[in-house]
Parts: structure tokens; C-alpha cells; sequence
């Protein structure tokens, strides 16, 4: 074929042509200049990065009739038939198909004898990673001491499948991925000389597609200038290279930025109604997320985020009104529901209920803000004045008259004072309120620790449950004993005597045993109230107001006072 595609037709001829691996040709340049080359090289990198390139030119730098030299003349017979691939001294050899030991040995065996009109005998040997172990093993002592007249070439994109033996006995340089804008600045340069009429932004479509390979862009390239004749539409390299518009990424999620489902759904429908994969679709949702988050947290994001200036600025105003905390939290839902969509039958469903979330997904204070909230809740609560305790009133029963007796006159706070009943008994619409009872069942346990202090050790264990229609009734726990010693008729005679002494009223008794309760009762009980306490707190509902959250649970920390 007559034909040469743009990557062959173009590939470069010196070090000073190789686009963007700087770092590598001048390396080469220098040590060539210096007399130090290796004789063994080994290049290393992503596809399409120019690693058999410089493999070439600096074959001719080293067979060049003028050489060697940095600077290949390309005019001189090794020049041109390194260029054209029919040098008799520079060997290409593809290692994916020869990879046995048999075709090693056989080089092996061809090594010792002196190139036919060149100073050095040159093997290059592509994706070396090929090689099987038995053919590196036959070629480890000829790498290592070769003689002087050869020279290893080597390139391979896994550098990791080649046994440190023969890493070890090699020159590494890496090659890098291309720039953005160094892949569109060189196909722009190409387009110049093909007369192609396309717009930058098409190329940078092109070279955002390439990966970072100038190969793959310019393979790109040939593609989108084949269909056609005149000037290149950047709709034409949109449905050619199938891939999603940038702009409807950036509505996308602006939408999902601003809460505006219908948008959301809308634009999801349009890439799908166009043929677009979903999943792609995701993917560069992921990537767009991450150049918000890099560009609010980088004032300068340099190559961190390779595309061009305007979407770069327009990255910068989308983000501008998002917090931190809001864009980790939509990055981390995004790589939550992805294995969702890629293992998804169904990606447009998949890829809408996931945006679903990211729009459920409420924007979070930062720590800063929150404890700011809370320090400021906390000083209005010291600074308010602490509100005095409600009086309460037993509205219930009708005022009566004091006892008078030496237990009455030094009643303490709460107490309330009862009158008689004409017919001698407590009436029956008359109520004690729970706190005036334990009052005066308190006064009772002392009146009667005077005179029968081992009936008032076994009342301890007794707790009033109410009085009411002249009928006292108590909670007796603990053992049997204790019951046993109150139910007798003189402790109950006891009783009535200093009941009707307090209450001024004759009552009932009624005793009620109940079980003891156990040490970890107790403890769970106070372990409840203290809880309780903590969840009542201002703070507290403060907290789980600004986090429109639920206390879920409760610790109890002892202090050690130790």
C-alpha cells in the first residue's frame, strides 16, 4: 500500500522530535556525547509513548556514519536503513513471537560475530516481557558480559513480568504518558501539514480519548479525517469516537449539584436515547468528581486535572458554591454504587438510582461549624439564669390539720398537713401524694426506731405504695423473713399505733412482698436514669438537630479516681 498512516508517516527521526519524554532523550543525549552508553537498555512505559522510537533513533546514533553522535545526520546509508527498517546490523525482534529458548539460543550464537559495515551490532527486542522464563535464563550471561561490538536494546510496557535477573543487568528509563496538551499541540502541528480543517477542541476530544498515547491519537486522528472531505464538524468526531459530549457532563452535574432531579433524569435519557454506554457514562462521572475535588482543595492544579483552561475555569465555578464535605461525601456514594452499575443487566437503571442517592444526599457540616454550634449552645445555657423549681400543689385533697406532736412540729419540706376525719377513719376521697408519703413514712420508721429498733432494721426493706381509702399499703422485699417478722400481730398493733399517731387516722395495713431486687437490677436501673438524663440534655437535642439524626445509643463513663 502506498498509503502511510500518520503515525509512520510522522514518527520522529531525531531525540529533539520525541514529544514530551524530555527526562529520557536527555539522558541519552548526554551519555552518548560522553561515551557512555550502556550496552544494555531497557525502556519502559505506557503503549504508544515512543519507547521503539527512541529505540530506533538511538540506533542511529550509535551506527551513524558520523557517529556516534546525539544528532543523526539520517542522510548516511545506516541512517536510512535503520529508517527503513532493512539495517543488516540492527536486529528488531518482536518478543511476543519469539519467545522460545531455541530462538534465543540462536541469537545467542549470532552475537559473536562482528556487524557486517557498522560499528555496533544493535538488537531490539519489543515487549520483552514476552520471553519466556527457560529464553531469559539462555540469555543472562550473554547480557551480562556481551561483547563489545553489541548492544541490548529492550522495551516492554510490563516491566513487572521480567525477572529481576535481567532488571538487574539493565539501563531503566521510563517513558511517561503524554500530556493532554502536548498530544493536541502535535496533531494540531500534523493537521498544519495535512491541511486537515478541525477545531482544537476536536483534537482535544481526540487526545482525551488517546489515554496519553500519541499512537492511539494520531490512529484517532486518521479515523475522524477519513470521513471526511472538507472541514471536520466536532459533532462528526463526537459520533465517530462515541463518546459523551462534555458539556452534557458538566450539566449532568450541575444538576445533581442543584437538587433538580427532572434535569437529572433528562440528560441521563438523552445520552441513552443517543447509544452511549451508561457505564462510560458513569466512569466519567467518577473522573469529573474527582477534578471538583481537586480543584477545590489545589489553588494550582497543574497536571493534576489534564484539560484544557476553560474547563478548568469552568470546574472552578461549579465547585465554588459546593463545600468539602458535601463533594466527599457525593465521591464516596459514586464509588459506593459502582460495582452496581458495572455488573448491572440493566446500566441506565443502575446508573439513575445512583443518582438518585447522590440527590437524596443532604450537604454536611464541616466539624469546624459544628462545634462552633455547639460551643455557642453551650454558653447561652451557662449564661441563661437556671429557672426555679416549680412549686407543685396537691390540688387534690382538702387541707387538714397537723398532729401535734414533737414528729409533726419539725416536718420537713413537702410535707403537708392533715386534719381529722369526724368518724375516725382516713376519708375515703382523701389521696396522700407520693412524695408527702415517703415523708411521713420516713417519720414513722423514725418514731418507731426508738422504742423497737429491730422492727424499724426489717421497715428498711419496706417502701409505701399509697394511701387510700383508709388503707396503707406497703412493698415489703427481701426474704421471707422479713415478712414473716412484720406480719406479726404485735409489729402490726406497732404500726397502726404510730400511723394513727402521724396520720392522725386509724388505717389498714396491707403488706405486698415483692422480690429483692438483685445488685445488677439496680445498677441497670441507675444506669437508665443516668441515660435518660444525658439524652434530655440541651446539648444533646441541640446535636441531633443539626444532624437531623437519632441518638442511637448511650455510654456510661466512670471516673477514676484513683
Amino acid at each position: 500500500m502506498s498509503y502511510l498512516v500518520l503515525a509512520r508517516k510522522y514518527r520522529p527521526q531525531s531525540f529533539e522530535a520525541v514529544v514530551d519524554q524530555d527526562h529520557v532523550t536527555r539522558t541519552l543525549i548526554n551519555a552518548i556525547a560522553a561515551g557512555r552508553v550502556a550496552h544494555a537498555i531497557l525502556f519502559t512505559g505506557p503503549r504508544g509513548t515512543g519507547k521503539t522510537t527512541v529505540a530506533r533513533i538511538l540506533a542511529k546514533a550509535m551506527n551513524c556514519a558520523a557517529g556516534p553522535t546525539p544528532e543523526p545526520c539520517n542522510d548516511c546509508q545506516p541512517c536510512r536503513e535503520i529508517t527503513s527498517g532493512k539495517a543488516v546490523d540492527v536486529f528488531e525482534i518482536d518478543g511476543a513471537s519469539n519467545n522460545s529458548v531455541d530462538q534465543i539460543r540462536e541469537l545467542r550464537d549470532n552475537v559473536k560475530y562482528m556487524p557486517a559495515h557498522s560499528p555496533h551490532k544493535i538488537y531490539i527486542i519489543d515487549e520483552v516481557h514476552m520471553l519466556s522464563t527457560p529464553a531469559f535464563n539462555a540469555l543472562l550471561k550473554t547480557l551480562e558480559e556481551p561483547p563489545a561490538h553489541v548492544m541490548f536494546i529492550f522495551a516492554t510496557t510490563e516491566p513487572h513480568k521480567i525477572p529481576a535477573t535481567i532488571l538487574s543487568r539493565c539501563q531503566r528509563h521510563d517513558f511517561k504518558r503524554i500530556a493532554l496538551a502536548s498530544i493536541t499541540d502535535h496533531m494540531q502541528k500534523l493537521c498544519g501539514l495535512e491541511h486537515f480543517d478541525i477545531s482544537r477542541s476536536s483534537l482535544t476530544l481526540i487526545a482525551r480519548e488517546a489515554g496519553g498515547s500519541i499512537r492511539d491519537a494520531l490512529s484517532l486522528l486518521d479515523q475522524v479525517t477519513a470521513c471526511s472531505d472538507g472541514k471536520i464538524e466536532d459533532t462528526q468526531v463526537l459520533d465517530l469516537l462515541g463518546v459523551i459530549d462534555r458539556k452534557m457532563i458538566f450539566d449532568l452535574v450541575q444538576a445533581l449539584l442543584d437538587g433538580n432531579a427532572q434535569k437529572v433524569l433528562e440528560s441521563l435519557d438523552v445520552v441513552h436515547q443517543r447509544g452511549h454506554d451508561m457505564k462510560r457514562l458513569y466512569a466519567d462521572l467518577v473522573e469529573h468528581f474527582r477534578h471538583l475535588m481537586v480543584v477545590k482543595l489545589c489553588r494550582q492544579t497543574g497536571r493534576l486535572v489534564d484539560l484544557p483552561a476553560h474547563e478548568i475555569q469552568r470546574l472552578q465555578e461549579q465547585v465554588a458554591s459546593v463545600s468539602t464535605a458535601h463533594l466527599n461525601q457525593l465521591f464516596d456514594l459514586l464509588f459506593k454504587e459502582e460495582p452496581a452499575v458495572k455488573f448491572s443487566a440493566q446500566p441506565k437503571i443502575a446508573v439513575e438510582m445512583a443518582c438518585f442517592r447522590l440527590l437524596q444526599a443532604k450537604p454536611t457540616l464541616t466539624i469546624e461549624s459544628l462545634i462552633e454550634k455547639l460551643d455557642t449552645l453551650r454558653r447561652q445555657i451557662e449564661d441563661s439564669p437556671a429557672d426555679p423549681a416549680p412549686q407543685t400543689a396537691d390540688i387534690q385533697s382538702p387541707p387538714t390539720a397537723a398532729v401535734a406532736t414533737d414528729a409533726t412540729k419539725s416536718e420537713s419540706p413537702g410535707h403537708r398537713p392533715r386534719t381529722h376525719a369526724k368518724n375516725g377513719a382516713v376519708p375515703a376521697a382523701e389521696t396522700f401524694s407520693p412524695a408527702g408519703l415517703q415523708q411521713d413514712w420516713k417519720r414513722i420508721q423514725a418514731v418507731i426506731a426508738t422504742d423497737h429498733p429491730a422492727l424499724a432494721a426489717n421497715l428498711q426493706k419496706c417502701r409505701p405504695r399509697q394511701l387510700a381509702d383508709g388503707r396503707l399499703e406497703i412493698e415489703v422485699s427481701g426474704n421471707g423473713f422479713t415478712l414473716s417478722m412484720i406480719k406479726k400481730s404485735k409489729n402490726l398493733d406497732i404500726i397502726r399505733d404510730v400511723c394513727l399517731e402521724i396520720f392522725g387516722r386509724a388505717v389498714e395495713i396491707v403488706l405486698d412482698a415483692v422480690a429483692e431486687p438483685s445488685d445488677s437490677t439496680v445498677k441497670k436501673k441507675e444506669e437508665n436514669q443516668l441515660k435518660n438524663e444525658a439524652m434530655s440534655h440541651p446539648l444533646v437535642a441541640e446535636a441531633v438537630k443539626i444532624f437531623d439524626g437519632e441518638v442511637l445509643g448511650v455510654t456510661i463513663i466512670k471516673e477514676d479516681k484513683s
